[in-house]
């Protein structure tokens, strides 16, 4: 099966093509924000390595809300002109998937304001839903994690959680993004109707307008604001 696969939800610009295990051709650049300005282009370059492709997988959440519509938005209109599946891949079961071996794993996002988007997993099974926890909520899971043997951690809130633990003690991987082979690993592996739809953990920073453009200030004490 040939894959191209996407993914702008993190901390990095992917596009990658792959046929089976052997990549055709992976461009990824480590970057915070831009990516709608660099996607068009390593598109551009995979695609014309990588010629027909049997489906598309994008990357759909949790991470940056500007970030993952931009790849979702591409990747499904990508999908609608070549007539061809996209798939929606979890961002924190492609971190979790980045890592080879078995054991605990803890995928984590730094999602700010002391918190991160996490999933655990152990020997390749999740172990329930990805959620927004706290730092000391996280670590509590770490902890009962650890009973099935040393854990693994992996993604940007990695760091974030290795406090209150002696070095070494964590396997530590700190990705900003998840690698494109495990991408395109799982989307060789997701049905073919995997949703492509965008996976929010908590509400949007931004805050919903309370009056229309146009729409004078509501009076307060008796004074406009």
């Amino acid at each position: 099966m040939r894959v191209l696969v996407i993914d702008t939800a993190l901390g990095a610009c992917t596009v990658a093509a792959f046929e089976d295990d052997r990549p055709l051709l992976v461009r990824s650049e480590t970057m915070d924000r831009g990516h709608q300005e660099r996607l068009g282009g390593l598109a551009r370059d995979v695609m014309t390595e990588a010629g027909a492709i049997d489906r598309i997988g994008v990357t759909v959440g949790p991470g940056s809300f500007t970030g993952l519509r931009v790849g979702l938005a591409f990747g499904e209109g990508l999908g609608m002109a070549l007539d061809r599946p996209v798939i929606g891949l979890s961002t924190l079961d492609a971190l979790a998937a980045s890592i080879r071996g078995d054991g605990p794993v803890l995928a984590a996002i730094d999602a700010r304001r002391g918190q991160v988007y996490a999933r655990a997993f152990l020997d390749g099974a999740a172990q329930g839903e990805g959620r927004a926890l706290t730092i000391p909520d996280a670590q509590a899971l770490i902890r009962d994690l650890s009973q099935s043997g040393r854990v693994t951690v992996v993604g940007s809130g990695a760091t974030l959680l290795a406090e209150g633990w002696e070095p070494g003690e964590l396997d530590l991987h700190p990705l900003p993004a998840p690698t494109a082979e495990a991408l395109a690993r799982l989307t060789r592996a997701a049905g073919a109707q995997a949703a492509a739809r965008p996976v929010y953990l908590r509400a949007p920073d931004a805050a919903v307008p309370t009056r229309k453009p146009g729409q004078p200030r509501p009076l307060r004490d008796g004074a406009p604001r």
